[in-house]
């Protein structure tokens, strides 16, 4: 039997579905599309909705990367670093080439990156080398010595920073620390062996009154021990020593209370310094 398709036919299949009301007895009701109607992305409406797909999939696939660059990828960059700055630096002590201070045989401060030390802190489990310099790219590597403060392992405040999470988190236990627990340096110098003697929580802000303890207000030198202040309140005028390089790393931000000396014998002393 053949069936022949006629004009009639060709324009009934063009008729939108029929309402219910539209369908008689007997007949199949037609079943609706599955999935509702689809955008068509010509239209505003589906050209956005096709961009808004586009940038959550773009953005999962980001939010998925940095995951496992954060716990996965970061560690064990930071492992492989230290195990070839380790190694790097025992020739240079062996050599006796390794750093002695700040500033190298040529007069210049160490280039940022430079293995320095060797930090063991045994209560924490951290067995690190120290690079100079505090820039993000060093301290992906390991913890880094804050230029202008003293070289690790001298008298004075060592300023050493050192990531809490990603690249290894060497200070990740940082907060743990207790008085009395052991930290010991080693460089080309020798071994260090320092104990704990305060524990300042993140976040504490410490206030000098005057001058930080331990800081010689003429040289700007610290004498041993010295507190390292976040704001530094002084009498009368700004210290001599204030102005001193390396200085800010004790003193912090400085605020002059005027308790009411003269003007006249501040000029009278030449500078106005105190």
């Amino acid at each position: 039997m053949t069936l022949t398709q006629t004009a009639i036919d060709r324009e009934l299949l063009l008729v939108p579905a029929p309402d219910v009301a539209d369908v008689g007895p007997g007949e199949p009701y037609p079943a609706p599309p599955v999935g509702g109607p689809v955008p068509d992305p010509a239209t505003p409406g589906g050209a956005v909705r096709s961009v808004l797909r586009a940038a959550l999939v773009v953005l999962a696939v980001v939010s998925v990367g940095m995951v496992v660059q954060l716990a996965v990828i970061s560690p064990l960059e930071y492992r492989a670093s230290q195990v070839s700055l380790l190694n790097s630096f025992r020739t240079e002590v062996a050599l006796g080439t390794a750093p002695l201070g700040p500033v190298g045989p040529d007069h210049h401060l160490l280039p940022l990156g430079s293995p320095m030390a060797l930090l063991t802190i045994p209560s924490l489990g951290v067995r690190a080398v120290v690079l100079e310099g505090t820039t993000a790219s060093v301290l992906t590597k390991g913890p880094g010595h804050f230029r202008n403060t003293v070289f690790p392992g001298g008298a004075g405040t060592s300023v050493i920073l050192g990531r809490a999470a990603a690249f290894g988190g060497p200070f990740g236990r940082i907060a743990q620390l207790r008085q009395g627990q052991l930290i010991v340096v080693s460089t080309q110098v020798g071994t260090s062996r320092f104990r704990v003697v305060r524990v300042r929580p993140a976040g504490a802000r410490v206030l000098a009154v005057d001058l930080p303890s331990g800081l010689d207000c003429d040289t700007g030198l610290a004498a041993g021990a010295c507190v390292r202040a976040d704001i530094t309140a002084t009498f009368v005028a700004r210290k001599v020593g204030f102005d001193a390089p390396g200085a800010s790393v004790y003193t912090g931000s400085v605020h002059v209370l005027d308790i009411g000396v003269p003007a006249r014998l501040l000029a009278d002393v030449g500078t106005g310094q105190a």
